[in-house]
């Protein structure tokens, strides 16, 4: 286990993600006492999870673009990973992907609150999640065996996902998006797609 340990935070975009994770909380240490502060965060994880969902469905299975350039960013965001689900470099989200995004949460934040501490409250809830999502999506395509049974149900469930329907299981960390979208079907009455591995 110690070298799959090994190799997920030895991915540039991990360890860059764990440096703004660090940023963000060293950031609000001062403000930690107050409930505030964890409602930012808070509310940085429910961004995040909302996001996880939406975007795996509605922008990464997005039909394939006419534009050369759009066909090219999806196609390194999520197309690709379906053809090559093991291919390491694939797994993760690329850097140039995820820090304007959390820049965005950021300013949007900081438009409502007016509070630096608060604006890096809701990021810093967002990073740790997105640092989850990347931890069990290797784990997924990685030759781990998850020690609990939620880590091996939902191992099982996103390799669903990937090789039984594209079109169910979007959720990688949880099904609750799923359960609440109707994207979430018992995997013996879902149909195998032929269009699973190749989007495109």
């Amino acid at each position: 286990m110690n070298v799959y340990v090994k190799e997920f935070f030895s991915h540039r975009s991990v360890w860059i993600m764990t440096l703004l994770f660090a940023g963000c909380l060293f950031g609000i240490a001062p403000a930690m006492n107050q409930g505030s502060t964890w409602v930012g965060i808070l509310t940085g994880v429910l961004l995040w999870y909302v996001s996880e969902y939406t975007t795996h469905r509605f922008l990464f299975h997005a039909p394939p673009p006419k534009n050369k350039w759009l066909l090219r960013l999806l196609n390194r965001l999520h197309y690709a990973h379906h053809e090559l689900p093991n291919e390491l470099h694939l797994l993760f989200l690329p850097v140039w992907y995820s820090i304007p995004n959390f820049f965005i949460v950021w300013l949007l934040a900081y438009a409502v609150t007016h509070s630096s501490i608060l604006s890096f409250s809701v990021v810093a809830g967002g990073v740790g999640c997105l640092l989850y999502y990347e931890w069990v999506h290797f784990v997924a395509h990685r030759p781990i065996k998850p020690r609990t049974p939620w880590g091996k149900w939902m191992k099982k469930y996103h390799l669903w996902h990937h090789y039984k329907n594209e079109n169910f299981w979007f959720g990688v960390t949880n099904p609750g998006m799923d359960k609440i979208m109707g994207t979430y079907e018992d995997e013996k009455h879902v149909e195998l797609s032929s269009t699973a591995r190749k989007l495109l």
